[in-house]
């Protein structure tokens, strides 16, 4: 197809633009030939004409599809030009956050300018054995492929990394060493690759300066070889370094510095090994100061000094010489300082006593006046004379300046050769990868001698870069038996001839520096003679005489001749290097040694090449004549030389590219400059490469991937079974031009817009089956949506018209029914008005019959009151008269009787004065007695005669009382009633009176009443509102805050609950951080233990004749390893076990820090513990020797025996009152202690309760010992005697011979010399045996005994006496609190005080229940304990009498009983228990563990056989009580299972067996180990079998340890298997096919998504699932275990799937979301069938199920960034925007994710706090816990096979 038909309308083009370069556009209308404008709408709105030009015609730059835009290779472009490589890499840069693309062989980087998270250890290990192609672009992934081709076609590897000042080449080479050093490790244990990083930061520091556009700029090439072995693991390296930038010792420009190590000096003046330097500010030295910017943001130069020196500390520049460098350095810059002042116009001097000067020449170690004569004069030397000559201040000053650089140079050279010799190794180098750190093409205002030079070399390279690129494209091209041509490539090999051929700008460069008078002019005019108008490639600027031109492969660039000669010369005064020379300070002539030898600077070093710091020109002999002169070359030359060797190099070696680009000169982070990006772009060969690929085929297919991509282009019939017929027949028909594609043997070749004309082709296709798609499915759903709307529209018309018809119906019924209530209404509205009417008229009619009744009888009753009135009046009147006349009648007879009164009182008062009178009245008196007696006697009868008068009389008026009575009550019931009716008349009318007024005032209260009504309905109303109102906002009130209140309260309890969870989940963290840790330490640990192993193993292999007598059997080694392997310190250091080997062995130096202190911890142990096993040895020794001597002393024996069992007896008592005492101390402590502090969680408690514990444990084991080797003393004092000691020589002699060193024969030669140390006096005078000295003896001990039990008696009153003062205090302290709770309770009532008595008593009983129940529990323990230890006594007991039976005589044993031979049980009293001699252990081990083969036992026997067999003989030792036998057995069992796992250990079966075996082993442990916790599920028969005699805790804890690692071995063995299936069968396998379609690729292809035979698939990790599974089902794992397994095997799947997801550009798409969503469905439904849905796997997939949803959910507006943020909890925030950046549309008719979406996803998860890791950690192994799980298998019904070879065991 022609290029022109693909300009049609909408077609998008690029067209040239000032400010961005390239602007897109479009086309308006299609183009015909001919046309000579393009109407063009550009993106921001405008139109456009585009002319074309008239005499090219050359149209504008098609643009890509959108689908290939921001591909990882830029050759996978369909269109291949600038523009679009342009647009490529900014799409990458700035949207997708990408700095790495591919072009080709090249690996393009763009320096971001800010630290990305894509370097850690993780991504290399993701990169590690990945095909180029496979994975995004990084620097990574190039050192992986320079790797691989190195140990693939053994062939050397070259990375060349270039790049313009600042755009990333130091920190790219460091990267891609780096890389090499984690992934090939070193072949030794010297750090190799330490070394080769650590050399980074001193060349950094030396080498590199602030720069205007680099902060960090190396201001040097260098070419760093790593060299490898065969196993291609590092051994070393070597440098060459280029052209260092002498000048910028002494000048930098503004905003620059000097090199690093001046100002970290500076920065460290104060340290006090500095102060000698006499340092200070960088400001105060002319040579760090010109700059104007001595700090660099950021940048810390006391810690980069700190990082300087570690660096060379670490490569072995010893502390003196690091003294001296700096001494050197600071020599330096007090050289700068060095001020001249001029004499004259040809002279200047120093100031005498200069500071400066007198400085350096302190640090310098030169005398201070010859120094200062000649940096003011120089010698000149003719043929006839020498002579001295003064110079002028600007050449002293230039003198001075040049011997500081020169200084510099040599110190640089030093420096270099001595990180060489670290870097050397004395291993041979079978291969090796060369970095090359260089200087790319450079053009600036001003341009020098280093630019020249720095483009000369950037033209060699572009050379050999064309050469290659050209040269893979003939190979691909050959090897497809393409016809090919011969491309048109740019050839630089003119512009390299101008410049070093014969008469080139070199060659007149250094002819003129021979010249005694050359200058720059001269040799300018040179130039111009030879080559201006002669060569192309040279020009002369118009307005300059003293520049020329160089038309270079990047840009011309316009050199200045002013100090090209003195550059190159490199001049410095040799008698100011005399000076230097003759310096005491030793290090300083080093440097200049060079100078001496008439040898090429370019010798070879050690390393066995050519260090290209200087010139490496092959060695010539010299003439006996000849000059130093003659052997100085310039510094043209020296790099011309360097040049040609590092072409040599590259082109010995196979090359990568790495092209790094600057993206702005401001240093912002990811700010895209195009202008600046174009220019480099085309400086570095990028652009070059496009232009080759273009030239040819750039797009390239492989049949499949053609068939796969345009399958929708074919019809049924053109598929054939042959994909490649197919293709071809495909093409023809598609493209009918056969020069734009051809055929090879597994690729199509495409000419560059095919692929994008193919592409619009398959898009027109899918759209227009999109559009037919549409179309019916539109025309379905509109069929459908008319038919449901007929539908509705009939039910409706349906609803409708039956709605109408019941509302006629209703309105009939309503019309009659209106018209019955109209006339029953009307009728009652008559009948009612009639009613009223009536009712009226009878009320008025009553009313006014009633008012006449009541005047007519108002008026009869005024008359009759008037007549009473009268009445009542006229009486009233006549008894005021009566009452008047008859008081003064009354009056009237008072007053005359008062007066005849008085008068007769005159009389008597005066007869009363006379005696006659008295007796008159005497008589008188007697005579009046006397009738008055008569008087009374007369009355008496009147009055009886009265009385029956009155009684007639009271008769009669009874009765006519009576009669009167009624006649009143008649009366008075007739005047009652005339009464009543005149009140009722009366209350009437005043009634009416009242109802009146009533009326009246009811009528005016009505009105007030109805007014006040009115106003109190208004304020009732207003009070209502407001009242309703206030309720309204009360009841709001009240709402808000019961809301309030349950939110709160929800709040609190959420908050609680989360606390809780929070807490719970950081504990269950915390836990499985420490559980991880620790076997992690673990798993360190096996793996330094295997080390040491291998290490054993290769230095047995190494020493050929073992030592004779010396060599040690396994047997021996596996117990002794037993004893201090599984040790009681395993028990007190829980966080990790150490187990190491015996001391004696020669350890291997590890380089792990943690390891080595607990390394030297565990043996300092093992050594106090082996004296302690020497002692035990010693002292067991002596007790057999002792026995030899006890059969000539029975009587001394059995006191003896009689003495041990009372002190036994005493020992044991003393023992139970310590026990006793300290349980009492524990619960007087526990009682008397603050709560929180003996609280039984409180720390304080838990500490205190570990020592004591620990102390009475301790104490018992103690005392044991003391008990034992007390008895062993007393017994070996009483039967040796001194006449024996030379008869007992030949025992000795024995026992001699069975020590082990010298130390130990000294010791017991010294302790038995003590022993039989007597005074040969003492024994003469005391007797001839010496037997009343032994009793001296016998008795001075045994006072000892009883001194040392009298003290411990002693000790323990006083300890009882402690303990009862401290409870009876406590008795104290409870009486006062019974008194104060008493007091309490009396004040309360009597029922309250009955309730708090009873409680109180509950409480006291309760808390004294509990107490006996302790006490209770502990006296258990105690009494297992001492029948523990009195089982451990009668073992010694019993050892003891088997010996002395041993020793008795044959005569002896006939007269003694003969003892009953024990019986063997019946079969069905087996006890489950297993018998073997000691002598077959090793046989068992073997058969049973080592020889076993996993598979036959698990198809064939019960599962965990061997484990159920090794415990029924532990069982059998147990019940034995033969603690050598069960520990030598445990001990060999554990060894043995290490030895199977490390030679079998990548065997799944294996290892799953031996760890199914070992759990089992340690559950059986615990269920028979006696303890409660692990008797809860055993029935009674299990009970029984029991261990009895020992505690085997500390073996659990071992095997745990042991199972820990075999755990991690099988995670290992796993992940090796999943590891090469899960990329392939989770993401590149296509499960749903014809799901996602294949791109375009590029020159680096992927691995194919199409499944071939060989490549793994979904079904194979399941399958392989499924083998794991039933693998470990048959060996009877544990569910618990197996879950735990599964769980592992899912974390690992899913972090490797996300990991390379994340790390794959072209993976991240909607359909393969789609496909990772399925493949995980398939997981679970495994999941589900095996019944481990709540193993915790699914949730492991959590993260990867989240990234496929986060690849198919839509990516546009805030809420889909709402529900992203709410849906991805499990990924992290920089793996969320990584697969935002990555996502890329298979199909056109997919959406970029837009650069705001991705920025608003970020400010949401800017809050959210979790690791800023981007990959998964695919190594991390979850910690693991082995739950118990007893078994119901009954011991003694496991029977033994024959197929075990077993039949030395016996069951008992």
């Amino acid at each position: 197809m022609a290029a022109s038909e693909l300009y049609t309308k909408f077609a998008r083009v690029w067209i040239p633009d000032p400010e961005e370069v390239w602007k897109s556009a479009e086309l308006l209308k299609d183009y015909k030939p001919g046309d000579k404008v393009l109407l063009l709408h550009l993106e921001e709105g405008k139109d456009l004409e585009y002319r074309l030009d008239p005499k090219t015609k050359e149209l504008p730059h098609l643009r890509n599809p959108d689908i290939l835009v921001g591909e990882n290779d830029l050759t996978a472009l369909s269109y291949l030009h600038e523009p679009a490589v342009l647009h490529n890499l900014r799409v990458r840069f700035i949207d997708s956050k990408l700095i790495y693309t591919y072009c080709g062989i090249v690996l393009v980087a763009i320096n971001p300018y800010e630290q990305l998270p894509i370097y850690g250890e993780d991504i290399i290990n993701a990169y590690s054995g990945q095909n180029m192609g496979d994975m995004d672009p990084h620097i990574f992934a190039v050192a992986e492929e320079a790797y691989k081709q190195m140990a693939r076609d053994e062939r050397n590897q070259s990375i060349i990394v270039s790049g313009e000042s600042g755009a990333g080449k130091t920190v790219s080479a460091k990267y891609a060493m780096r890389y090499f050093a984690t992934v090939s490790g070193s072949a030794s244990e010297a750090n190799v690759e330490e070394k080769v990083l650590a050399s980074n930061p001193i060349m950094e520091s030396i080498g590199n300066a602030k720069t205007t556009r680099n902060d960090n700029s190396s201001r040097f090439g260098k070419y760093i070889e790593i060299g490898f072995d065969k196993r291609y693991r590092i051994i070393g390296a070597n440098m060459r370094t280029y052209l260092l930038e002498k000048s910028r010792v002494v000048f930098q420009a503004e905003e620059e510095r000097n090199y690093h190590i001046f100002y970290q000096l500076c920065a460290s003046a104060n340290l006090p090994e500095f102060k000698m330097l006499r340092l200070g500010n960088a400001n105060n030295f002319h040579y760090t100061k010109q700059g104007g910017s001595p700090v660099i943001e950021g940048v810390d130069d006391t810690k980069e000094m700190a990082h300087t020196r570690q660096a060379c500390t670490l490569l072995g520049i010893s502390e003196s010489y690091q003294m001296g460098i700096f001494r050197i350095l600071a020599g330096i810059l007090h050289l700068g300082n060095v001020a001249f002042t001029s004499r004259d116009s040809d002279s200047c001097t120093i100031p005498p006593k200069h500071e400066p000067l007198s400085i350096f020449c302190d640090l310098m170690g030169v005398d201070y006046e010859e120094m200062c004569h000649w940096l003011c004069h120089r010698k000149l030397a003719t043929t006839t004379e020498t002579y001295i000559k003064p110079i002028s201040k600007l050449q002293a000053t230039n003198a001075r300046d040049a011997l500081a650089k020169h200084i510099y140079a040599k110190l640089f050279n030093w420096i270099v050769d001595h990180v060489n010799q670290a870097l050397h190794s004395a291993v041979k180098q079978h291969s090796f990868i060369g970095v090359l750190d260089i200087y790319g093409f450079e053009t600036f205002e001003i341009n020098s001698f280093e630019q020249f030079c720095i483009n000369y070399a950037n033209e060699k390279l572009q050379q050999q870069f064309n050469m290659h690129v050209f040269k893979l494209e003939q190979e691909e091209y050959m090897k497809e038996q393409i016809p090919w041509t011969l491309i048109d490539f740019y050839d630089n090999q003119p512009c390299i001839n101008l410049i070093e051929s014969k008469l080139g700008i070199l060659d007149l460069l250094d002819e003129e520096c021979k010249m005694p008078k050359g200058t720059d002019d001269t040799w300018a005019q040179k130039l111009y003679n030879t080559h201006l108008n002669k060569c192309a490639l040279f020009e002369k600027p118009r307005l300059s005489n003293k520049a020329f031109i160089i038309q270079h492969f990047a840009d011309k660039v316009e050199y200045q001749c002013e100090g090209f000669l003195e550059k190159n010369k490199d001049t410095v005064f040799e008698e100011q290097i005399k000076v230097l020379k003759s310096s005491k300070f030793k290090m300083l002539p080093e440097l200049f040694q060079d100078d001496e030898k008439a040898i090429s600077p370019t010798s070879a070093t050690s390393s066995g090449r050519t260090p290209l710091t200087r010139t490496p020109a092959k060695l010539t002999k010299g003439r006996p004549g000849q000059t130093a002169k003659e052997h100085k070359k310039t510094v043209g030359h020296q790099f011309r030389n360097s040049l040609h060797l590092l072409m040599e190099t590259l082109n010995a070696t196979t090359p990568h590219y790495v092209r790094c680009i600057k993206p702005n000169d401001f240093k912002f982070p990811f700010t895209f400059d195009e202008k600046r990006a174009v220019q480099q772009l085309r400086a570095c060969g990028v652009l070059e490469t496009i232009r080759i690929s273009a030239a040819g085929f750039p797009s390239r297919w492989t049949y499949q991937e053609f068939f796969s991509r345009y399958r929708v282009l074919m019809k049924q019939k053109d598929v054939l079974s042959d994909r490649k017929q197919t293709c071809k027949n495909v093409l023809e028909k598609l493209i009918a031009d056969k020069d734009k594609y051809q055929f090879g043997k597994t690729k199509i070749f495409f000419r560059a817009g095919q692929v994008a004309y193919l592409e619009k082709l398959r898009a027109d296709k899918l759209r227009a089956a999109c559009i037919r798609i549409q179309k019916t499915i539109r025309g379905w759903l509109l069929r459908k949506k008319y038919l449901r709307m007929r539908k509705a529209a009939i039910i409706v018309q349906r609803y409708v018209r039956g709605y109408q018809a019941r509302c006629y119906a209703k309105f009939l019924r309503r019309t009659k029914a209106a018209t019955i209530i109209q006339k029953y209404w009307r009728m009652y509205i008559v009948r009612r008005r009639y009613k009223i009417k009536r009712m009226a008229t009878i009320v008025l009619q009553s009313y006014l019959r009633g008012y006449l009744a009541r005047n007519r009888y108002h008026k009869m009753l005024r008359e009759h009151k008037a007549v009473i009135i009268q009445k009542w009046v006229r009486g009233w009147l006549a008894r005021t008269y009566y009452r008047r006349s008859m008081h003064a009648i009354i009056y009237l007879q008072c007053c005359f009787r008062r007066m005849m009164a008085k008068r007769e009182l005159k009389k008597l008062k005066i007869e009363a004065r006379s005696v006659e009178r008295y007796k008159k009245l005497h008589i008188g008196m007697e005579n009046k007695i006397m009738q008055l007696q008569r008087k009374v006697d007369e009355q008496n009868k009147d009055y009886k005669c009265l009385m029956e008068k009155l009684t007639n009389l009271e008769g009669i008026y009874t009765s006519e009382t009576e009669k009167l009575r009624s006649d009143l009550e008649r009366l008075q019931l007739s005047e009652e009633e005339a009464k009543i009716a005149t009140g009722r008349v009366l209350s009437l009318q005043e009634e009416i009176a009242k109802l009146r007024k009533d009326l009246e005032q009811t009528q005016s209260e009505k009105k007030s009443i109805e007014e006040r009504a009115d106003r109190y309905k208004q304020e009732t109303e207003q009070l209502v509102s407001n009242l309703k109102e206030e309720n309204t906002l009360l009841k709001q009130e009240k709402e808000a805050l019961n809301h309030l209140i349950v939110e709160q309260a929800k709040e609190m309890t959420e908050t609680m609950e989360k606390k809780l969870v929070e807490e719970t989940k950081q504990l269950e963290l915390d836990l499985n951080d420490e559980r991880l840790r620790y076997q992690n330490l673990l798993n360190e640990f096996s793996r330094l233990e295997e080390r040491y192993d291998d290490l054993k193993e290769e230095m047995t292999l190494m020493v050929n004749v073992p030592k004779p007598g010396h060599k040690r059997t396994d047997s021996t080694h596996s117990s002794n390893e037993s004893e201090y392997t599984f040790s009681s310190e395993i028990a007190e250091t829980e966080d990790m076990p150490l187990r190491t080997e015996e001391p004696s062995e020669k350890k291997v130096p590890l380089d792990m820090s943690l390891f080595l202190k607990l390394q030297k911890r565990v043996t300092e142990l093992e050594q106090e513990k082996q004296v302690m096993q020497d002692e035990l040895d010693r002292k067991e020794e002596q007790v057999l020797r002792s026995k030899a001597k006890e059969e000539e002393r029975p009587q001394i024996r059995g006191a003896e025996l009689e003495y041990e069992s009372l002190k036994r007896q005493e020992l044991e008592s003393e023992n139970k009152k310590l026990k006793n005492e300290l349980n009492e101390l524990r619960k007087a402590l526990s009682e008397k202690s603050a709560p929180e502090v003996t609280a039984p969680g409180a720390p304080a408690y838990r500490v205190l309760m570990e020592q004591l514990t620990s102390v009475s444990e301790e104490l018992d084991v103690r005392k044991e010992e003391v008990l034992i080797l007390r008895s062993q003393l007393v017994s070996q004092k009483e039967a040796i005697q001194p006449k024996n000691t030379m008869t007992d020589s030949t025992i000795l002699l024995e026992d001699v011979q069975k020590m082990k060193d010298k130390g130990e024969i000294a010791q017991a030669y010294i302790g038995l010399k003590e022993t039989n140390r007597s005074p040969a006096m003492d024994c003469h005078e005391l007797n001839e045996d010496g037997e009343l000295w032994l009793v001296y003896e016998g008795l001075k001990q045994a006072n000892r005994l009883l001194e040392s039990q009298l003290q411990s008696q002693k000790r323990s009153h006083e300890n009882e006496a402690e303990a009862l003062r401290g409870e009876i205090q406590s008795l104290k302290e409870e009486n006062n609190r019974q008194q104060q709770l008493l007091a309490q309770n009396l004040q309360l009532p009597p029922e309250a005080r009955i309730e708090a008595s009873l409680q109180h008593e509950i409480t006291r009983l309760t808390n004294e229940n509990l107490d006996l129940m302790e006490q209770l529990e502990k006296q258990d323990k105690t009494v297992r304990k001492l029948k523990k230890q009195l089982k451990v006594f009668a073992k010694k007991i019993g050892e003891l009498e088997v010996g002395q039976m041993e020793n008795i005589s044959p005569g002896q044993i006939i007269d003694e009983p003969i003892r009953p031979v024990n019986i063997p049980r019946k079969e069905k009293d087996f006890q489950g228990m297993l018998e073997y001699k000691k002598e077959d252990e090793q046989k068992l081990v073997k058969n049973l563990i080592l020889e076993l083969k996993p598979r036959g036992v698990a198809v064939n026997l019960i599962p965990g056989l061997p484990a159920y067999i090794l415990f029924m003989c532990v069982r059998h030792a147990d019940y034995l009580n033969d603690d050598q036998k069960v520990r030598s057995l445990l001990t060999s069992t554990i060894n043995s299972i290490k030895k199977v796992l490390k030679k079998r250990g990548d065997d799944f079966e294996t290892v799953s067996f031996w760890l199914s075996n070992t759990c089992r082993f340690l559950h059986c442990l615990k269920q028979y180990s006696g303890e409660e916790g692990f008797m809860k599920h055993n029935t009674s028969r299990q009970n029984e079998h029991c261990l009895t005699n020992f505690d085997l805790a500390e073996y659990r804890q071992v095997l745990s340890d042991l199972a820990i690692q075999i755990y991690q071995q099988l995670v290992r063995v796993l992940e090796n298997i999943l590891q090469p299936m899960i990329v392939s069968g989770m993401l590149e396998h296509e499960t749903i096919q014809g799901v996602s379609g294949v791109k375009p690729t590029g020159l680096r292809k992927r691995t194919s998504s199409i499944a071939d035979e060989g490549t793994y698939t979904l079904d194979s990790i399941l399958r392989q699932l499924n083998s794991f599974h039933s693998v470990m089902c048959q060996h009877g794992m544990d569910p618990e275990l197996i879950k735990q397994v599964v769980k592992q095997m899912f974390y690992i799947v899913g972090a490797i799937t996300l990991n390379n997801l994340l790390l794959r550009k072209d993976m991240c798409s909607w359909s393969k979301g789609m496909q990772i969503r399925y493949n995980v469905s398939q997981l679970e439904e495994w999941l589900r069938d095996k019944n481990l849905m709540n193993s915790g796997a699914k949730e492991t997939l959590e993260p990867l199920i989240q990234a496929a949803q986060l690849l198919q959910v839509k990516k546009k507006t805030d809420d889909d960034a709402e529900a992203i943020c709410s849906m991805c909890s499990a990924l992290t925030t920089a793996q969320i925007v990584k697969v935002l950046n990555l996502y890329t549309p298979v199909n056109e008719f997919e959406e970029r994710v837009s650069v705001s979406f991705i920025r608003t996803i970020q400010m949401r998860l800017r809050d959210r706090k979790d690791s800023p890791q981007l990959l998964m950690d695919a190594k991390h192994i979850f910690p693991v816990t082995f739950p118990f799980n007893p078994s119901s298998l009954a011991l003694e019904t496991i029977q033994i096979p024959a197929s075990l070879g077993l039949g030395f065991i016996s069951r008992v």
